[in-house]
């Protein structure tokens, strides 16, 4: 049995999810870790009796949140996505920002507006990130 078969078909019998992040091979066994946001398996198998442990660990659709957040294992167009967002979040608040010089009755509440946002941010970072 090949390797690819050997995947696929603990894929089917234990319903893994994710993608094949590692597979090793040593003298005694191997392991195959899976991964997806919010979700891990890892699978030992005994390369002797073929015997095999499947750990599995689901975080929840929190964890899964957080890890499609940060586009930990979500893949490449999922990574794509979040950083078209970023860039239109970014140019969003600059030409925000740069509207600010124009508009003369708006000018000096949005500029305080934006100091204090950046004092309220500055003191969140400083007294809660260790």
């Amino acid at each position: 049995m090949d390797t690819l078969q050997i995947l696929e078909q603990l894929r089917e019998e234990h319903r893994l999810c994710g993608k094949v992040t590692e597979f090793r091979v040593d003298e005694e066994k191997c392991l195959v870790a899976y991964k997806g946001p919010g979700y891990s398996a890892d699978v030992f198998i005994d390369r002797g009796s073929g015997d095999y442990d499947i750990s599995i660990v689901e975080h929840g659709i929190i964890g899964k949140w957080n890890d499609l957040h940060k586009g930990r294992d979500s893949g490449i167009p999922w990574s794509i996505l979040i950083d078209i967002s970023a860039i239109i979040m970014i140019l969003s608040a600059v030409t925000g920002l740069a509207m600010l010089f124009f508009l003369k009755r708006k000018r000096r509440s949005g500029f305080i507006t934006a100091a204090i946002g950046a004092i309220v941010f500055a003191a969140f970072y400083f007294f809660l990130v260790p």
